[in-house]
């Protein structure tokens, strides 16, 4: 058996911060050995005072640490710093997505998707990497030798054209699928949210699917779709990859004609899970609808389900963290638990309404 990765964890000294970093870091294969935090880790030579970096350079010399993993972007000359002072390599969180994204792709428009967001993630580095190695620094973690700029750069903008060329044939096949749809006169219902909300064992719940689920995040990274049933309305329902705060742009648009099914859904269910403390609930919520609105998503189209109710005691505490929600239209708003059963046939009831209401 292979020995884990031990990795010191550098974040925020926040709860939310240090959760999530750390589901990340779990779910990419890391064993986190220690946890570092600091108020401000984008500023200076290594992203830490200089101070914080001496420390986290003697916990990996103690603790045979491998990697660190920074929940930051970093730039390409203090990832080098970092990692030339503690002499291992130094992971930003866009590349541990990346890690994530790579492990779980399973179909081809999905590889693809995850190359070309790789590639845009190079060439926002490409300068300072190929400055470093060419000072001699051999700066071997990037992955790189001494490749001239503009040669380097070529290269990844011709992989690009092409990834973006495969990307659009991807694209014309599911709109063409979207138009036989339609002509059957079959509306679409997504399923959105943020990653470990539990959409995929809903997704399963009103499918009877057995697709894989797991507390690990982004289980699901290709839209899946399946026929359902209702009152004799048939309709299809689609499982989506989940959002993540501070996704960058980049990624979001590599993303794109996987996440351009939710433009055109009937309905929108944004999976919230409502076990969370409330402003964990509210911030999720906030970057959900944040790249919802950077897909051009009408918010008239989204339709809330607080998810999990199994794990939150009595429906009055479901209702008081919903009060404490700055949400919008309130009114659709349904409480369910995708893993018991509460509540799911009175959301599929509704489904059905929805897709009568709007049947072509």
């Amino acid at each position: 058996m292979p020995r884990s990765i031990r990795t010191i964890l550098v974040t925020y000294p926040e709860h939310n911060a240090i959760s999530e970093a750390k589901s990340l870091a779990d779910t990419a294969g890391y064993s986190v050995e220690k946890i570092v935090t600091q108020k401000n880790i984008t500023g200076s030579k290594y992203g830490v005072g200089r101070g914080k970096a001496q420390e986290i350079k003697d916990l990996v010399d103690q603790m045979k640490i491998d990697v660190i993993i920074f929940d930051e972007v970093l730039k390409p000359t203090q990832q080098y710093n970092l990692s030339k002072l503690c002499k291992v390599e130094t992971i930003d969180r866009e590349r541990l997505i990346l890690k994530i994204f790579e492990s779980r792709a399973s179909s081809n428009e999905s590889r693809i998707q995850i190359r070309l967001a790789q590639l845009r993630y190079d060439m926002f580095r490409a300068r300072d990497k190929v400055r470093l190695a060419k000072k001699g620094e051999q700066p071997g973690f990037f992955g790189m030798g001494k490749y001239d700029a503009d040669v380097f750069f070529l290269d990844i903008k011709r992989h690009v054209t092409l990834l973006k060329k495969k990307l659009e044939r991807e694209e014309r096949r599911r709109k063409l699928h979207r138009t036989q749809r339609s002509k059957l006169g079959l509306q679409t219902i997504s399923i959105a949210g943020y990653t470990s909300a539990g959409k995929t064992t809903l997704f399963n719940a009103l499918t009877g699917e057995t697709k894989d689920v797991g507390r690990e995040m982004f289980t699901t990274l290709s839209t899946y779709t399946r026929a359902i049933s209702m009152r004799d309305i048939k309709f299809l329902l689609s499982d989506t990859v989940g959002f993540i705060n501070k996704l960058p742009a980049y990624m979001i648009d590599a993303f794109r004609s996987t996440l351009s099914e939710l433009t055109y859904s009937s309905l929108i269910l944004l999976v919230l899970d409502i076990s969370d403390p409330i402003p964990e609930v509210k911030r999720k919520y906030d970057s959900s609808i944040r790249v919802l609105n950077e897909l051009g998503v009408p918010i008239g189209k989204v339709f809330y389900v607080l998810n999990k109710t199994d794990l939150v005691n009595g429906f009055e505490s479901v209702t008081e963290k919903v009060n404490k929600l700055d949400m919008i239209n309130k009114d659709c708003i349904m409480a369910v638990s995708a893993k018991s059963g509460f509540n799911i046939h009175k959301l599929k009831e509704l489904m059905a309404d929805l897709s009568e209401a709007d049947r072509i």
